[in-house]
């Protein structure tokens, strides 16, 4: 799968979605990025769209000399989209938990020569501010995708594995390769699927003797010392997990100074 860039770093977006997380004298803060001094507005979109994010977003799509920094002419592309993360209540079998739950707003934001870029918001108490710009658009196409699939249906990702799914009622469906591969290419039902998630995750949840070894979420592999999460609630160590995966597993990112 093509590798992302990035203007921060994706456990910053972690940290930054779940509020400031305390700091250790062997657990240091993040950098500063790109992203972290862009406005807060009232909506997602106008933090996409405000002026100083579309001046990143013309340096960002300018990069490795892609095009011009004053030729880049970014523009923001629709509505933003709720990004929705495989959620440990369901994989824990919580009654009446979501398969997934919001972790960030995702705009779609095109160059003049065609690039795209999804921009991540999250809200502050200040208003909604962008923590992250990633090359390409896979949050937006995937829920545009999976509303046709099954319209109202809620789109979400499983970032262990990073596969795509849409879900509505009992059923869910596949929306990328690495989905099909988990649930086949007509899907599954959503008992069969937490029974999967169950199988492959519940011993790995926060709290769990898996997490007290500093490896939450599924894998052993350690976050570089500057990224990783200070000690916090459970719920916060899991989401934090589940993002990091996204890197870990997934995408690579370089980042974007």
């Amino acid at each position: 799968m093509t590798a992302r860039a990035t203007a921060t770093g994706l456990l910053t977006a972690a940290l930054i979605t779940l509020g400031t997380l305390p700091a250790t004298a062997d657990t240091p803060p993040p950098a500063q990025s790109a992203t972290d001094t862009l406005p807060p507005a009232p909506t997602p979109e106008q933090a996409a769209s405000a002026p100083r994010t579309l001046d990143t977003l013309s340096r960002f799509f300018a990069r490795d000399g892609a095009l011009a920094r004053t030729a880049a002419a970014p523009r923001v592309d629709g509505a933003s989209v709720p990004v929705r993360i495989l959620s440990p209540d369901f994989v824990a079998g919580k009654p009446g938990a979501p398969v997934a739950r919001v972790e960030f707003h995702a705009s779609r934001a095109v160059a003049s020569d065609g690039q795209k870029a999804s921009l991540w918001t999250v809200r502050r108490p200040a208003g909604w501010q962008v923590v992250n710009i990633a090359t390409g658009d896979d949050e937006i196409r995937y829920a545009e995708q999976g509303g046709r699939l099954l319209p109202g249906g809620l789109v979400f990702r499983e970032p262990q594995i990073d596969a795509w799914y849409v879900q509505k009622g009992t059923k869910v469906l596949p929306l990328d390769e690495d989905a099909i591969r988990a649930v086949g290419r007509n899907g599954t039902t959503l008992v069969a699927y937490r029974d999967r998630v169950a199988r492959a995750y519940a011993d790995k949840l926060p709290g769990s003797s898996y997490a007290h070894r500093g490896a939450a979420g599924g894998y052993a592999a350690q976050a570089p010392a500057a990224s990783r999460p200070a000690p916090a609630t459970a719920a916060a160590v899991g989401v934090i997990a589940a993002l990091a995966l996204v890197a870990a597993a997934a995408h690579r990112r370089r980042t974007h100074p």
